[in-house]
């Protein structure tokens, strides 16, 4: 059985995922001066300022060390600043400087624009479809324990075993995404 990948869910969002980082990555630096991660960053900082650098970490999904070298960088930049927890002499509170304030919007316009190019074709309404789609998909994945199987048993469909007949969509979709 040969994996067709341009029809492969996984596949795609990943692709299309690494695709549009590329893109943004690109431009960001051409632009702004700045790497996606840096972006990524700020915009997390943007949302969570006062968080610790372990808690941006854990949002970010990277390792505490990673982005220990990348909070240094920045900070020497004047992208960010450390300051201290207060009741906690060792812990520091990472926040915004006024030099990233306005590059914000910036960073927001350029993944406008990317996003422009990657709905290039798709109507207005295709885009919102395609956007609403991505976002129950997203719900679906990030909840934190997924319903155990025996829960809904009576609510699945007639299986082939149980009726004797294939499936109309087993034909169409391999349990890897592609078809077969």
């Amino acid at each position: 059985m040969a994996m067709n990948l341009d029809r492969s869910f996984g596949f795609l969002v990943h692709d299309v995922a690494r695709l549009f980082g590329h893109r943004f990555n690109q431009r960001a630096l051409l632009f702004l001066g700045l790497t996606r991660a840096q972006c990524k960053v700020l915009g997390y900082l943007a949302r969570n300022e006062g968080i610790n650098q372990a808690g941006l970490a854990d949002l970010l999904e990277i390792k505490p060390m990673t982005l220990v070298r990348q909070i240094d960088r920045m900070e020497e930049d004047g992208w960010i600043e450390r300051r201290p927890q207060p009741g906690d002499r060792r812990a520091r509170r990472l926040v915004l400087t006024d030099k990233a304030r306005p590059i914000l919007d910036c960073i927001l316009d350029l993944s406008n624009e990317v996003r422009a190019e990657a709905f290039a074709g798709l109507s207005k309404e295709e885009g919102k479809h395609l956007i609403d789609l991505l976002r129950r998909v997203h719900a679906n994945l990030s909840e934190r324990v997924p319903p155990l199987a025996a829960e809904f048993a009576d609510l699945d469909e007639p299986t082939e075993e149980s009726t004797g007949r294939a499936s109309s969509t087993g034909a169409e979709l391999s349990p890897i995404g592609g078809r077969q």
